[in-house]
């Protein structure tokens, strides 16, 4: 379901030193929000030239941009071709997953020893956020809400490494998001039921989370990882 550019300007900014930081920020959103939601498909030539006039953004932050996407593994560069969106393949995929779960098993080992209210509030608010979003059919909302309600999650950790580790892994497990709630995939269940699932289980990890029950909220997440995965590797295989 992909979308149409976003365009964040109407004319032309000239970074300066003292607003270069605020316009790279603002080149990398735009251009990850339309990477996300499939605008810029994987595998398209980013054209630094096309984005400076369709942004309204000097070329420096967009080069700024670029390279930390770069390190974001949301798009590649060879020498003489520039830069382009990063595929979706079954292998990177899977290695998404496999990091995925890794650190947010991580997380839960540790949510469950702090004091994690106000995390809780944030992940409770974004949950509604998500219901919003999948009530409207606004895909491109819904994978932000849940990626906030995740980032919330991991902040339970209350630990640093885990929380920019895991945040590296949204940015691909994202895009995968604007595929899995934008496209019926599985004939048992239909991608209404697939969202029910999807609040309820969120609902499950902050009840757990509360409740410190450890075991409960590691296979709540491995079944809420395994779900998601398994609808990606049947959309890409299929």
């Amino acid at each position: 379901m992909p979308r149409s550019d976003i365009d964040i300007s109407t004319g032309p900014l000239e970074a300066t030193d003292s607003c270069r930081q605020s316009l790279a920020a603002s080149a990398y959103t735009a251009i990850y929000r339309n990477i996300i939601s499939l605008a810029y498909e994987p595998g398209q030539r980013l054209e630094e030239n096309q984005l400076v006039e369709k942004l309204g953004i000097g070329r420096t932050p967009i080069r700024e941009a670029l390279l930390r996407l770069k390190t974001d593994l949301l798009v590649e560069s060879s020498l003489g071709k520039g830069y382009t969106v990063r595929p979706i393949t079954i292998q990177n995929t899977k290695a998404a997953f496999d990091a995925l779960l890794v650190l947010e098993v991580g997380v839960a080992h540790l949510a469950v020893k702090q004091d994690a209210s106000q995390s809780l509030a944030s992940m409770q608010a974004a949950n509604e956020a998500v219901a919003t979003a999948m009530k409207g059919m606004d895909i491109l909302e819904l994978v932000e809400a849940n990626g906030v309600f995740h980032s919330h999650f991991a902040a339970c950790s209350r630990n640093l490494y885990l929380m920019q580790a895991l945040q590296k892994v949204r940015c691909e497990t994202n895009r995968l998001a604007y595929l899995s709630y934008g496209n019926e995939i599985e004939l048992q269940r239909s991608l209404k039921e697939h969202y029910t699932s999807v609040v309820e289980q969120h609902g499950q990890i902050i009840a757990l989370i509360r409740s410190r029950d450890e075991a409960g909220l590691i296979a709540v997440i491995k079944e809420h990882i395994q779900i998601f995965k398994n609808r990606m590797i049947q959309y890409l295989t299929t």
